[in-house]
């Protein structure tokens, strides 16, 4: 464990997983990010998961708006991914960070259903817990505290 600059990690990330074109398509939106504890290379995969999830569910729309924060929980840094994009029905949210359960299509978003659940084992293992919410065509917010 090493003291991590959540905020750095949050823009390579990004940076990483978009091209000059689909930057300047995206609105990153990256606020205040308290320092994390944990493995570098186990916490960049899950900011990198949960952008990429960001991304590819927000593609369709015209001005995709991603944004990443933390807030304060009971003296918790409690991180979360945020975006625009088609979101899900909240009765399926049991689904989500199950291996090979995906909510939209293959057709619809490419992915084989393990992303999630990789996150869910990180962050557990970082003695944290990760949680979702979203709405049908309005977006997602996913939290995760370390």
């Amino acid at each position: 464990r090493t003291r991590l600059d959540m905020g750095e990690i949050v823009r390579s990330a990004f940076e990483q997983l978009t091209t000059p074109a689909e930057r300047e398509r995206v609105e990153l939106r990256v606020g205040a990010l308290s320092p994390a504890d944990g493995d570098a290379a186990l916490v960049r995969h899950v900011v990198t998961n949960l952008l990429s999830n960001a991304l590819k569910f927000s593609s369709g729309r015209e001005r995709p708006v991603i944004e990443v924060g933390s807030r304060d929980e009971g003296g918790r840094a409690v991180y979360f991914v945020k975006d625009n994009g088609a979101g899900f029905d909240m009765k399926y949210v049991d689904k989500l960070f199950g291996v090979f359960q995906r909510l939209h299509s293959p057709a619809e978003f490419p992915g084989v259903g393990v992303g999630l659940a990789i996150v869910q084992r990180i962050v557990t293992r970082h003695g944290g817990t990760v949680s979702a919410t979203g709405r049908v065509g309005e977006g997602a917010e996913f939290t995760f505290s370390l």
